[in-house]
C-alpha cells in the first residue's frame, strides 16, 4: 500500500520549503490530512508522469485551516472532509477567490480503540458517544463505567481531531448535533497519526479519524462497530457499509476545491484533469471508498462548464449518501 504516515511530514517539509506562490510550475496544495492520502497518491503518480518537471506539494493544515490559505490565494488547491462552511465562503468572497467544489471519494469516518478493549466488540451507540463527547462531559465523565454500568471502572482516555480539522467538524456534528460542539479535555491534532499513536498505547483509549489512517494500522487498533440507535446491530467501517448507505452517520463525502484563477495555469489544469481521471483507482488503493465514475465525469463537466460554487450551502451536512451526492452536484 502506498500510503504511508512518514510521508506526512515529507509532505509538510516540502510545503514549507517550497518556492512563492505562482513561481514556476508548482501546485501548492493544503487542508485536510482525510483527504491527505488520496491527493498525496496522485501527486505522486502525476510527477512521476511529467517527469518531475512539475512539482506538487501537499501540506495537512486541516480543512479549517487549508481553508483559510486557500481564501486568502496562498494555494491552489485545498483538501476538504467536510464542504466549505458560510464563513469561509465569506471570506473567500471577500478576497475575490472563486472555486470548483470537486468531490473525489467517500470516507467512513472511524472511532478506534485499542486491540486490548473488547467491551466494545459489539459496538457502542450514537447517543454513548455524545455523552462522552458533549461539552457536557468536560471534567465530569471520565470513565468508563459513567456511560455504561457493564463496562470497567477505568479512566476514558480520549483522542479526536483539532479544531481545524473538517474531522472535528463533521464528528461533533453527526455526534453531538451541533459543529465545533465538544468537550475540550482530550488529546487533539490535526496530525492523525498521533491520535494512531495515543490510542495504540493505551488500553482505556478511544479516538477517531479519516478510515484510511485505521486501515493502515488495522495491527494496532481495532475499529468499533456503530450503532446508529439503541437496538440496531452495530455496523463496522468499509467499503461495503458505505456503499449500501448503512454505516451511518459517519459516513462521508471528501473533497478538492479548486481555485478557479489558479486553474488558468496550465499545470494546475493539468494536475487537476489527472486527479478526475486517476483519483478513482487511487482512492481505492489508499482504502477510501471511490465515487461511481459518472461523478469524475460530471466534475469534468463543471469545469469545462465553469460551474463554480458549492450545492451544500455553507452547512457541515450529516448522512449524505452517495445518490444524494450525485443528485445535487448535477442541479450546480
Amino acid at each position: 500500500m502506498r500510503f504511508k504516515p512518514q510521508f506526512l511530514a515529507v509532505a509538510l517539509a516540502a510545503a514549507f520549503s517550497a518556492p512563492a506562490f505562482g513561481q514556476g510550475t508548482l501546485v501548492k496544495i493544503d487542508g485536510s490530512s482525510t483527504v491527505y492520502p488520496v491527493t498525496e497518491a496522485v501527486a505522486e503518480e502525476f510527477q512521476k508522469a511529467e517527469k518531475n518537471a512539475i512539482k506538487v506539494t501537499v501540506g495537512i493544515s486541516g480543512t479549517g485551516g487549508g481553508f483559510k490559505k486557500f481564501c486568502r490565494g496562498e494555494t491552489d488547491i485545498s483538501g476538504a472532509s467536510r464542504p466549505i462552511l458560510k464563513s469561509e465562503m465569506e471570506q473567500c468572497a471577500k478576497e475575490g477567490i472563486t472555486y470548483y467544489e470537486l468531490p473525489v471519494a467517500f470516507d467512513a469516518l472511524t472511532v478506534v480503540v485499542n486491540p486490548r478493549n473488547t467491551f466494545l466488540d459489539k459496538g457502542i451507540t450514537v447517543e454513548q458517544l455524545k455523552r462522552m463527547w458533549e461539552p457536557s462531559a468536560q471534567g465530569k465523565i471520565t470513565k468508563w463505567n459513567q456511560i455504561d454500568p457493564s463496562w470497567p471502572d477505568a479512566p476514558i482516555k480520549l483522542f479526536g481531531a483539532g479544531a481545524d480539522s473538517g474531522t472535528f467538524d463533521y464528528f461533533t456534528e453527526a455526534i453531538v448535533g451541533k459543529v465545533k460542539s465538544s468537550r475540550g479535555d482530550f488529546t487533539a491534532s490535526e496530525d492523525d497519526n498521533v491520535l494512531v499513536q495515543g490510542v495504540q498505547r493505551d488500553a482505556n483509549a478511544i479516538g477517531y479519524f479519516g478510515y484510511a489512517y485505521y486501515a493502515e494500522n488495522q495491527a494496532k487498533l481495532k475499529a468499533v462497530p456503530i450503532i446508529e440507535k439503541a437496538g440496531k446491530p452495530g455496523v463496522s467501517p468499509s467499503m461495503n457499509t458505505v456503499l449500501d448507505g448503512s454505516y451511518q452517520p459517519l459516513a462521508r463525502p471528501i473533497f478538492i476545491y479548486v481555485n478557479a484563477k489558479s486553474l488558468d495555469r496550465p499545470e494546475v489544469k493539468k494536475f487537476v484533469e489527472y486527479y478526475m481521471t486517476h483519483g478513482s483507482k487511487l482512492a481505492r488503493e489508499v482504502k477510501y471508498v471511490p465515487l461511481p465514475e459518472k461523478a469524475y465525469v460530471m466534475n469534468k463537466e463543471h469545469l469545462a462548464k465553469g460551474k463554480k460554487g458549492t450545492v451544500f450551502g455553507g452547512v457541515a451536512e450529516v448522512g449524505v449518501k452517495i445518490d444524494d451526492l450525485l443528485a445535487r452536484e448535477a442541479k450546480l
